[in-house]
């Protein structure tokens, strides 16, 4: 069942997080991940307006997308944005529900 990686996050320092977002896609491909949204127009709706810029990626299987969320790879990519100041970020994994088969 497919599982859907949901990324939401506040750019502090748009030349150091592009370290990590230059990394990211090939990690991703690597474990048969797909971008669906990175960036672009968005509209809050209900919550925070803290996050600018909102990521979902769809994986073959929850599986795949932890693996690939807890591999040396990316690992090692978010280290750039983790680095102080640099973004904050909130993710979460969620497979896809019955009402999608």
């Amino acid at each position: 069942m497919p599982a859907y990686w949901l990324a939401r996050a506040k750019i502090n320092d748009p030349v150091e997080y592009k370290k990590y977002t230059d990394l990211v896609p090939a990690i991703i491909k690597q474990y048969g991940g797909k971008v669906l949204a990175r960036g672009g127009k968005y509209q809050i709706m209900e919550g925070t307006d803290k996050f600018h810029r909102f990521v979902v990626i769809e994986f073959p299987s929850m599986e795949q997308a932890v693996k690939c969320h807890g591999s040396p790879e990316y690992q090692q990519a978010a280290a750039f944005r983790r680095a102080a100041g640099v973004g904050e970020v909130d993710q979460v994994i969620v497979e896809a529900g019955e009402f999608t088969r």
